[in-house]
């Protein structure tokens, strides 16, 4: 849970003495070896009242810097950074919020906030956290944006009209994590309730069933960098769609399909390539849909899988060099005649440790290749590939 920062602390580091302990800290090691130097060095520049808010200051801004812009010049507390959206997918939400009036209520240290007051005609904040609050001030004018701010509990409105959006923590007392709505603080029914006839916008664990949500209009997968990040949850006229996926590039574009679009593929015999749909897409149930929008059909209509004679651009997808019948020992002989040393292990609808099954087959030629698990029908069917990046 880290360094609990009091309001005292936040008007330290808010203070020149504290910019400039934090200047000074700022290249310290902080390492398990160098962490008795580290103390004494922050203890002799910010004052033994300071010195762990101004260490743990340090050490947050290093984490958020691969998660947030602007991370070396905000304040953050562990459990606001934990949570805390990273900068590319919360841009992707303002975005689709773009001159909507909107009223962030559980705003925290601000990391969604600077991406709507940038966005949105007009934006509000609002936090319990006093703490969270005060630093949200700081974060927001140091990214140069001054939304309106005030303390508040998202179960009890301050606004009247607008989009709410909602980021509800998901850990307990104890820093647990949490995966029921109603352990979420707040709680996800009554944050509902508590805004009838309201646009909602909520942010969720990617792996949130949907069966305990009813109310929500437009479920988005939103992944980054190949990883799922986050489920969005969408209510009213936000809505567009009843499920989207959304995935975002490192080089910063991004694409989406939707169930909107035609599913209209078929299952067939593999064709060149095996594609692995991005974890939005399969998440979001929409494989079949970005099978059509790429001419590309299954292996089985219940993997997840796809196959076809060219891939989507901008993709890693594996040219199928051999396949057949799956069993350890026919594995192993293929890796033999491929002269397959180091090879990566995909399975789906199989029970197999990719880890473990490395192990035991102790590959040992001087190439490399993918190897993709997984069924057809009842059949276990393994194909060795080539993994390539599709220009795109």
């Amino acid at each position: 849970m880290g360094y609990r920062f009091t309001l005292a602390d936040v008007a330290f580091l808010r203070s020149p003495a504290g910019a400039g302990a934090l200047a000074a800290c700022a290249d310290l090691p902080l390492t398990g070896a160098s962490r008795i130097a580290d103390v004494a060095a922050a203890r002799r520049i910010a004052g033994a009242e300071h010195a762990a808010a101004v260490l743990e200051t340090v050490l947050l801004r290093r984490a958020a810097a691969v998660k947030l812009d602007g991370a070396r010049e905000w304040l953050y507390t562990a459990d606001a950074l934990q949570q805390a959206t990273p900068t590319p997918v919360a841009a992707h939400r303002a975005q689709r919020l773009a001159g909507r009036v909107v009223h962030d209520v559980t705003c925290s240290i601000g990391a969604d906030l600077v991406a709507l007051a940038r966005t949105c005609g007009r934006c509000l904040g609002s936090d319990l956290d006093a703490v969270r609050l005060a630093m949200a001030r700081y974060n927001l004018a140091a990214a140069g944006v001054a939304p309106a701010l005030v303390r508040a509990d998202a179960l009890r409105p301050v606004s009247r009209d607008g989009v709410v959006v909602a980021d509800p923590a998901r850990r307990d007392a104890a820093g647990r994590r949490t995966w029921r709505p109603a352990d979420f603080a707040p709680p996800l029914d009554a944050l509902v309730a508590a805004y009838p006839g309201r646009d909602l916008v909520v942010k969720c664990a990617p792996g949130i069933d949907p069966s305990v949500v009813p109310w929500v209009d437009e479920l988005e997968l939103v992944s980054l960098d190949g990883q799922v990040r986050e489920a969005c949850l969408w209510r009213g006229s936000v809505a567009t769609v009843s499920r989207r996926a959304t995935v975002l590039r490192p080089d910063g574009t991004a694409w989406t399909v939707t169930d909107a679009e035609p599913d209209d593929i078929g299952v067939g015999e593999p064709g060149e390539w095996i594609v692995d749909p991005d974890g939005a897409v399969v998440r979001a149930g929409l494989v079949r849909h970005y099978g059509a929008r790429h001419g590309l059909w299954q292996l089985d209509e219940r993997i997840a899988y796809l196959t076809g004679d060219a891939p989507p651009p901008g993709v890693r997808a594996f040219r199928v060099l051999d396949f057949g019948g799956y069993s350890e020992k026919s594995l192993r002989d293929t890796l033999r005649r491929f002269d397959v040393g180091r090879v990566e292990i995909l399975v789906r609808g199989l029970d197999v440790d990719p880890n473990a099954l490395r192990r035991r087959l102790k590959p040992r030629g001087a190439g490399e290749a993918s190897v993709v698990l997984t069924r057809v029908g009842r059949r276990p069917v393994a194909f060795l590939c080539r993994a390539e990046r599709t220009p795109g």
